[in-house]
Parts: C-alpha cells; structure tokens; sequence
C-alpha cells in the first residue's frame, strides 16, 4: 500500500457510488416517498427506522442511531477497515485506487497473482482433507464439524515433500511465486526446494477482503513445531492480523465485543459454538496495531488465556501492549480460564452459554493490572509500597492522558491505602505517549454576549445545519462573511468557519462527501448526526437566503462581543491608538 489515497478520489468515489444501490444489494430497501427505508441491520426491530436517502447519499437510522455515507456503510456492515472499503468500492465501480507518494519510498505494489495462488492452494488443501481419511478422522476427534471447516476453509497438507511445488511451481515464475509467499523453501544446498507444510491441518488465514494471504498448520500426532505459520511476506504481517476476523466481520449479528484467544482450534471451536466473535494472534503477542484494528469495531476487548503459568505471562505481555490503547470509552478485560482447559476444551464441555458465563468474572485491565503488582509485592511495609509504585511507574507512563488513567491511579492508590493526590507525589512527574504534542491553549474568558438561538437551537447550529443539507450554496457566499466571524467566541464557530472554509476551497457536491473529509475529526459523530435530521428548507435557495440570515447574525454577536471587550478595556487598562480607531468604528456603525 503506497501512500495515502487522494481526498480528491474519495470525494469522486462517493460522488459515483450509489448508496441505495450498494445498500439495497445487502438490505432489501422499499421506497418511501423520496427515500427509501428498511428494518436496521444495525439492531433488532420489527419496525422499519432505516432510511436510506439518494440527494444526500446518507443512511441514518432513527432506532439506534446508525448513519453514515456508503463507506461507512461498508465499514459497519462488511466491517472492512476503511482503506478496504475504498479499494471494494472502487472494484465495483471499475476504479483503480491511486497512491499520494510520501517522503519515504513507496512499498512495492502486491501482485493480484499471488493471492490467485494462494487461493489455488488453500482449494487443494480442503480438497485433501475431503479426499484423506487419516485427516478426516482427527479433525472428527478434535471436535470439528464439515460445517466449520468449509467455513474457515481447513484443509490438510499432504505427507509429502513436495505436493504444492509439482501441482504449483512447474515454472520458474510460479515457483518464485511459491516463494514469495512462503509455501516452499529453498534448500540449504541452493539446489532445489520442498514444500513448507507438510502432513499439517491446514488453517487459511484471510485478510479484509476474504483472500488468502497466510496458513497456520497444526500436526495431527506428535511432533515439533505443534503450531507452524506462514513466514512474513508481501501479503502477510502478523503483527498485524487476527486469525478468525473476516470470518468475525460474516456474522451479521450485532457484534458488542471481540475475544482474543491464543490458538486457530479455539477459534473455530468457539465459532463452531455460536461464540461468533473470537480472534486470534498468530505466533505472536497482541501488538498496539491487533488493538488499533480491534477497537475499530468493538468498544470492548476481552483477552482469554489459559490460567497456567504460561497463560499469565502471555496475559501480562498482553497488558504490556494494551496500555497504549486504553483510553475512555474502551474496555478491556481479561479472562483466565481453569489450570488444564484452553477455550477449545471447555467450550466443547460446557457449551455456549456456561462459557459466556465466565465473562462475568473477567478481570478489568485496572484490577488485573493491580492483582498482578500486588501479588508479587508484598505491600503490608514501606519498602514493598515504593516497590509498588516504582513498578506501576512505568505501566502508566504508557497510557495515554485522560479519565481512563486517572482512574487507574485513583485504584492504585487504593491499593497501597494512600489518597490520590499523595500517590501522584510519590510517583513525581511522568511522561505520556503524546507528550510531544502540545497542549491547546487555554481559551479566553467567554464574553457576556453571546450569539442568540433560535427555536431550532443556536444560529451556529442552525448554520451548520444548512451547510450540512446544502453545501452547494457556499460558493455564493463572500469570503467577508466568513472572516466577519474570526472574532466571536461561541460554541462550534470554530467547526462552522472551517467548514465553510473547507468547502469554498474545494466544493462538496454532496452531503456525504462533505462528511467523508471530517471522518476522523471528533466532531464527526456530531456532524453526522445533524445531517440526518430533516431539512426545514425546502431547496438551495431558501438554504442560501437562511445561511446568510445566520452568518450575518452571528457576525453581529462577534462585533458587539469584540465592542464589549474594548470598552472594558477602556475603563480599566487603556486602549492603544488601534484598539482606540476600532472602538470609534464599531460605534459608529451601530448594532446590524
């Protein structure tokens, strides 16, 4: 992937997609008036709340509140990271996704053909596991019904040498292709190669999309290595995949959480038990980007491990790597299951609902971060508290500002029976992950006057609104208009001013487009939300003629702010020969 995809692009995506036709194709919509509505795959309901609307090519739905433009779409229904939703829009409407170069070189580009092979490979091993009954019978014995195999597409690698390098490497370029994506090795002698996986059940490991792009095989009667993976190679990084999310992203219940267990055979046998949102590492601890990835579908995170030795060091590694991402509004929690049992185990002895009720006993990421120090350290002496906290030390200079590590401390200050405040001197001052990034400045005292509302909320809302429903008529409005606002201090005017800067400088034909710019702003959510409230306008320009009421307004509110604030200042410090010329002309042209 090289470099960042153009806005430009995004906006003629969105501008060529048809959302009711995208839409309809996975949720069958049934006109209604302008728009178009149906039940909400996004909850239960037996009354239609989604609606689907073709002039602003945005969906919202009035139930739970789901909404968004047709990447979001894909990204909530698919559940395709957003780069994924690009590229599977842009295959459907024929387009190839262009790249911005970055300072740095661009990676090479990856081949289609190796994930054509990697699929032929992935088909030839579920066909021999159909065609060997030695292969057959131990996927029986471990539990494994036809049914999730063919789901997870498991195979079997042959007991030969080499099986994939006759039936795929015949030439030299398809058994470069082998190579490059680790299915054959290169003999040590330089003369020759053999085959990776050999008399292994074979687990594809799928990206987004659903293409093959690693295996993880497991023995089927002694031998070493238990577990053998896919090397790293263009296609696959395991840092950075879960072994079991795009079979995760198919289940098209409402998904609240996801656990991260350790193994492929819990995974499948999870699933297998209608415990559909399970994932795995591959060889590998949990990594910030398995986190990252995660916390872009779920809010919460349940770490599941073996209650063994082995299983609480790979939990407090796990921990280790979880602190960056613990930030308000995410759970993380973990889960230890009995000595001798693994997920694959028990959920095959108590079934579905007695293991979901172990979830009740996880450990939140605080508690089993204190358990861990204390139960190391004995803290009943001074000399185990300062232990404790020059332990702890660490561990919170790796989270991230905010409520969610300010409750951390509040609970380890608990913990040794000292008050907040004296833990936080005991700790003394202690860097963040973003500490390079600097504070906003703190804002100015508002002014007594403010900017008045309306009986549809304040002028600024109002105004965004509009904006939000019409962005065609930005074009028509001065820049003068604009920049009569830099001065008024009023909730969302900063939001407001760069929008319709935003806009003048690159025209939105569309309110999606509009809000595909501000997806990763914090404002997004809300801005969303406003554009699926009903439009009081009927057209551009009425939007026009009410757009311009409110911005003339507001700029009444920043003038008579700003001559607030100088006759203040006249009666107390003093005014400069400037501020003294700007008083006499805001005087002089009155209110309006």
């Amino acid at each position: 992937m090289a470099g960042l995809i153009p806005q430009s692009f995004i906006d003629d995506l969105v501008a060529r997609a048809d959302i009711v036709e995208i839409i309809n194709a996975r949720v069958p919509l049934k006109r209604a008036g302008r728009e178009y509505r149906a039940c909400c795959p996004f909850h239960q309901e037996k009354t239609p709340s989604f609606w689907v609307s073709p002039i602003k090519q945005f969906y919202h739905c009035f139930g739970c509140g789901a909404h968004g433009t047709v990447l979001a779409f894909l990204m909530n229904y698919d559940r395709l990271p957003f780069v994924e939703a690009v590229e599977e829009l842009a295959q459907r409407l024929g387009l190839e996704v262009p790249r911005e170069q970055s300072g740095s070189p661009a990676p090479q580009a990856i081949s289609d053909d190796l994930y054509t092979q990697m699929g032929k490979v992935a088909t030839f091993y579920q066909e021999q596991l159909l065609a060997t009954e030695r292969a057959r019978e131990y996927a029986k014995k471990r539990g494994l019904t036809r049914e999730i195999a063919t789901q997870f597409g498991i195979g079997y690698a042959p007991d030969s040498w080499n099986e994939v390098l006759k039936r795929f490497g015949a030439s030299e370029e398809s058994r470069q292709k082998l190579l490059e994506t680790g299915l054959i090795i290169a003999r040590d002698s330089g003369e020759g190669h053999y085959d990776r996986f050999r008399d292994r059940l074979m687990f594809p490991i799928r990206d987004a999309r659903g293409r093959v792009i690693a295996f993880g095989g497991r023995v089927l009667d002694a031998g070493e290595p238990k577990y053998l993976n896919s090397p790293e190679t263009p296609l696959f990084h395991k840092g950075r995949e879960l072994y079991g999310l795009y079979e995760v992203r198919q289940n098209r219940a409402p998904l609240m959480r996801l656990m991260i267990v350790e193994g492929y055979m819990d995974v499948v046998r999870l699933h297998q038990s209608g415990i559909t949102y399970a994932v795995a590492t591959l060889g590998t601890a949990t990594t910030p980007e398995h986190l990252k990835r995660a916390f872009r579908l779920v809010r919460e995170i349940v770490f599941c491990f073996d209650g063994d030795k082995a299983g609480r060091a790979a939990a407090w590694r796990a921990l280790n790597n979880a602190l960056p991402e613990a930030t308000a509004g995410r759970e993380l929690k973990f889960l230890f299951l009995p000595d001798g049992e693994d997920p694959d185990s028990l959920v095959g002895k108590e079934g579905k609902e007695a293991f979901e009720a172990r979830l009740a006993g996880a450990l939140p990421l605080s508690e089993y971060l204190v358990q861990h120090l204390a139960g190391a350290i004995d803290i009943s002496h001074a000399d185990g508290k300062a232990r404790f906290v020059a332990e702890a030390r660490p561990l919170l200079e790796r989270m991230p500002e905010g409520p969610y590590r300010e409750l951390l401390l509040d609970r380890l200050a608990e913990a040794i029976g000292v008050s907040a405040e004296r833990f936080l001197k005991i700790v003394g001052p202690m860097t963040t992950p973003d500490s390079s990034i600097p504070a906003p400045a703190q804002a100015p005292p508002r002014s007594p006057r403010t900017a008045r509302s309306t009986g549809r909320g304040s002028l600024v809302r109002q105004a965004v609104q509009t904006l939000l429903h019409f962005p065609g008529t930005v074009a028509r409005i001065p820049a003068t208009e604009i920049e009569a606002l830099g001065s008024l201090d009023e909730p969302g005017v900063e939001i407001l001013v760069q929008l319709l800067e935003g806009v003048r400088q690159q025209p939105a034909a569309s309110t999606a487009q509009l809000l595909e710019r501000w997806r990763d702003h914090p404002a997004a959510d809300r801005l969303g939300r406003l554009a699926a409230e009903a439009s009081i306008v009927p057209d551009e320009a009425a939007a026009l003629d009410e757009l311009r009421t409110a911005l003339r307004k507001l700029a009444q509110g920043a003038a008579a702010a700003e001559l607030d604030a100088l006759i203040a200042k006249e009666s107390g410090n003093g005014l400069s020969p400037e501020e003294r010329d700007r008083l006499r002309e805001l005087l002089r042209r009155g209110p309006g």
